[in-house]
């Protein structure tokens, strides 16, 4: 395999950059800092549930303005020009949230929001820009080799927090080094970013018409173009299903393991070990798929995943704080041997199902769905906490996302590539 060229390194290096903030920020850190500071005094359950609207809020936001954006993009080379808006926000209001105070609940919300916006447009622009940094047959390497720092980008500045805040809790200043934990992310984010705003450029424009009324017809003819791919369509609709519950597991796991009597320090040692082990995990589901398929080894994913929930219902009614603690290690481990996993196979399997002509096209969909699916989850856990009060319940919820999506991949019928 030929060395990587300078424009893929680079783009490999902002997964590096931003997965920092998806795990600091998204999943332990904030979620710990705002349930026990920021909405110190509210119930454990409504706090929940406030943290899963926030994030059901964002997810919907950045949906409606991706695909209008990203065929804006395309058309006039705006790509790295809208990568570096959302970076910006997502980098300055990150940096935000260390000036938040005790009560601050609602603010930090906002705040929170716009910075998830920030991190998650980003990310549409820079996947989009794999097309202009390598060629066809080394995509799949490149995308994993991304996957693979990403987790290593996330875990090492996590490591730092997780550091300062155990030094802080002996001296009796962790709310400070907890502050710290979101200098440290904005700073990594941008500093890692530079690579890929130096030396990645756009290469590929859509020929025709740039305007924006072009730009909103083009959507609508993908939309149309999609609806005559039957087998494609039950995927997407399974899809969207199960990678929210994924979704969804990841960004309020911490919010639920906390009101389950889960300490903060055997959370975040939890989902450090998550990290490192969920890159060898994604690397044999590949091997696997490629000796079975990729559909069979996706009902294995959904199956563990679909446990996960179960577990993670019955959790909170353990007699011992020990033995919810220890429940939460394994619920960590189970999703670490399937969350790489069932991405990565989605999207392999999904590129299976399109005509490769129209690959660009179909994959834009493909992201449109799942930006949606950051949407529904979060409103069941908080639905669960405002109307009974337990969280519970959402998480049960959450099971039947798999088993209904794990239903409808039984309809799509597996490409010869498959078999």
């Amino acid at each position: 395999m030929k060395k990587l060229t300078r424009a893929e390194k680079s783009w490999i290096l902002y997964d590096f950059a931003n997965s920092s903030y998806g795990l600091i920020v998204m999943t332990v850190v904030l979620p710990i800092y705002y349930k026990n500071h920021l909405a110190n005094g509210l119930p454990e359950a409504l706090s929940t549930a406030e943290w899963g609207v926030a994030n059901s809020i964002g997810g919907f936001l950045v949906a409606i303005l991706a695909p209008l954006l990203g065929a804006v993009a395309d058309a006039w080379r705006f790509k790295k020009v809208f990568l570096v808006i959302f970076l910006i926000l997502g980098v300055v209001f990150t940096g935000m949230l260390s000036f938040l105070d005790t009560g601050m609940r609602f603010t930090a919300l906002t705040i929170y929001v716009i910075s998830l916006i920030g991190f998650s447009g980003s990310n549409v622009f820079y996947d989009s820009m794999l097309v202009d940094v390598t060629v066809k047959k080394r995509m799949d390497w490149i995308s994993g080799l991304g996957y693979g720092w990403g987790y290593i980008g996330g875990a090492l500045p996590f490591l730092m927090c997780i550091g300062l805040i155990l030094v802080g809790t002996y001296m009796h200043t962790s709310l400070a080094m907890e502050k710290t934990s979101f200098i440290i992310t904005a700073v990594w984010w941008a500093v890692f970013s530079i690579p890929l705003l130096m030396f990645v450029r756009q290469k590929y424009v859509v020929r025709g018409k740039h305007t924006f009324g072009q730009a909103m017809s083009n959507i609508l003819n993908t939309f149309k173009q999609i609806r005559q791919y039957k087998n494609v369509l039950i995927f997407l609709g399974a899809y969207f299903l199960y990678i929210d519950g994924v979704d969804t597991i990841i960004r309020m796991a911490i919010p639920y393991g906390q009101e389950a009597g889960v300490t903060p320090r055997n959370m975040m040692i939890s989902v450090l070990c998550l990290q490192f082990l969920a890159f060898p995990f994604a690397l044999l589901y590949g091997r696997l798929g490629t000796k079975f398929g990729a559909k069979p080894m996706l009902y294995v994913a959904i199956c563990v995943y679909a446990v996960i929930t179960f577990c993670g219902y019955l959790m909170p009614g353990l007699s011992s704080i020990t033995a919810r603690q220890v429940t939460f290690y394994l619920l960590s481990f189970l999703i670490a041997t399937s969350q790489g996993g069932i991405q990565a196979l989605s999207r392999s399997f999904y590129s299976k199902l399109i005509p490769k002509e129209q690959a660009a096209q179909f994959f834009g969909f493909y992201n449109i769905f799942g930006k949606f699916a950051t949407i529904i989850g979060p409103l069941m856990i908080a639905l669960a906490g405002y109307t009974v009060g337990d969280s519970r319940y959402g998480i049960l919820s959450i099971m039947f996302l798999f088993l209904f999506g794990g239903w409808l991949l039984t309809k799509v019928q597996a490409p010869a590539a498959e078999n």
